[in-house]
């Protein structure tokens, strides 16, 4: 596994860079924004650590051009802005975790592995992915980025059902028997009620769900 470490601070740097390595981690270094942006830029990482308060291009902004361009590397800010607020921003601009300063090795080396994992448990040859969402039927989740939605089972059907019949409108009819059972019946309001819940739960982590309505049909996935 390959980390770009964009730190200020040489001693931490440092001492982060022989920590991995001596874990078995690539790492390369940067001191300041512009490189930092730069390597990021240029190379392939699985992760970046990133603080926020850099010489040059600023944490943020690098999250923000590297979101803009497309670039899905990991990313776990370290900052010693300790405010809630500065962690809701960094989460919804797209970083995948956030450490405050001080913090131990142990730990941040944990969220390397913690994040390691839902990687690749999201890369899995059965699972579907459209416009950034990646739907796994075998564990039930929806992922965005590192984000899971946390969908109840009547939203992971209507999700599933969707995504699996992509481009074809599925009416409520068609919505309720897939998920109801043989002694059920899943109202359209319901349906609706469903469908506007997870929009807002995307909306939360600044995703728009693909799901789109023709008014009088039903429900689609365009191709």
């Amino acid at each position: 596994m390959k980390i770009l470490i964009i730190e200020d601070s040489s001693a931490l740097r440092r001492s982060l860079a022989v920590g991995f390595n001596n874990l078995g981690f690539t790492t390369d270094e940067a001191e300041n924004g512009d490189e930092g942006l730069s390597l990021a830029l240029n190379n392939d990482y699985d992760i970046i650590i990133l603080d926020l308060m850099l010489p040059g291009v600023d944490g943020m902004t690098i999250l923000n051009k590297l979101r803009q361009t497309g670039i899905e590397t990991r990313i776990i800010i370290l900052s010693a802005k300790t405010h809630s607020q500065n962690r809701i921003d960094g989460l919804l601009q797209g970083a995948d975790d956030y450490v405050t300063k001080p913090f131990s090795f142990d730990e941040l080396h944990a969220r390397v592995l913690a994040i390691s994992r839902r990687c690749q448990a999201i890369n899995v040859t059965n699972t579907i992915e459209i416009d950034g969402f990646i739907l796994d039927p075998s564990k039930k989740t929806l992922f965005y980025g590192s984000h899971d939605l946390e969908l109840t089972p009547n939203e992971f059907k209507i999700v599933d059902y969707l995504f699996t019949h992509r481009g074809q409108i599925l009416t409520t009819s068609m919505i309720s028997d897939n998920i109801a059972n043989n002694f059920d019946y899943i109202a359209k309001n319901t349906i609706e009620v469903h469908i506007s819940t997870m929009r807002k739960k995307a909306k939360k982590i600044d995703a728009v769900l693909p799901i789109k309505n023709k008014r009088g049909f039903g429900y689609y996935i365009e191709n």
